[in-house]
């Protein structure tokens, strides 16, 4: 493409991106850590899902650690998961969790990260997997998300994000709406039930119908 085509094309309001000539740079994994940071700071303009990945404007807030298979399964078990419900797994890494959920049980799922190489990860994992038409990873802050479509959400996050995250799950989510954390509670409020799994602790709770003015 010529230079003075580009200039034409940029006057006309044509982004670089869209001419092919700048790409998406995304951040690094923390080899030294044997981590990557996961979901909670990704920008996005609108609340639906979107199929690509952005650059990542800063390092998430949380580092990725996989779940564990047998603590997946026993959090879908302890949940119910079927195939009428709608899974959202907030800070999907490499999107175990849903790709098992769809693949197990045939249950649709959104996962959220806001590292685009593990949403990229996730999607490659769910095509293997064979569930690609079922689930979908996108790029995205959770505090700007929406979850209402969910019937189940799964967390494996911190404390103070599980506490951030919970008066935002509580206005969105439908009563009997089932959430299940992998290792951390949400605050006091008390889940319904509490498991251990292969030395790992697993909390489940059910969105009520008033939600008590303390959790709010």
């Amino acid at each position: 493409m010529s230079f003075k085509k580009i200039l034409f094309l940029l006057a006309t309001g044509a982004s670089l991106t869209s001419l092919g000539i700048v790409g998406c740079t995304p951040q690094q994994r923390d080899f030294e850590a044997g981590t990557q940071p996961s979901t909670l700071t990704g920008q996005t303009e609108t609340s639906t899902p979107a199929p690509t990945t952005q650059p990542q404007e800063r390092p998430g807030d949380v580092p990725f650690v996989p779940t564990p298979q047998s603590v997946v399964d026993a959090m879908l078990e302890v949940a119910k998961v079927g195939k009428d419900d709608v899974l959202y797994d907030l800070g999907s890494g490499d999107g175990r969790i849903v790709n098992t959920a769809a693949q197990k049980y045939g249950t649709r799922g959104v996962g959220i990260d806001i590292n685009p190489e593990l949403v990229q990860e996730a999607r490659e994992n769910a095509e293997k997997a064979g569930v690609a038409d079922r689930v979908q990873f996108v790029q995205q802050d959770l505090f700007k998300s929406d979850f209402s479509e969910a019937t189940v959400v799964t967390l494996y996050l911190l404390p103070d994000i599980n506490l951030k995250l919970r008066p935002q799950l509580l206005q969105q989510l439908k009563p009997g709406t089932r959430i299940v954390s992998h290792a951390f509670t949400m605050g006091d409020w008390e889940p319904e039930q509490t498991l251990q799994v292969d030395g790992r602790t697993i909390y489940y709770w059910v969105v009520p119908e008033e939600v008590p003015a303390n959790l709010r």
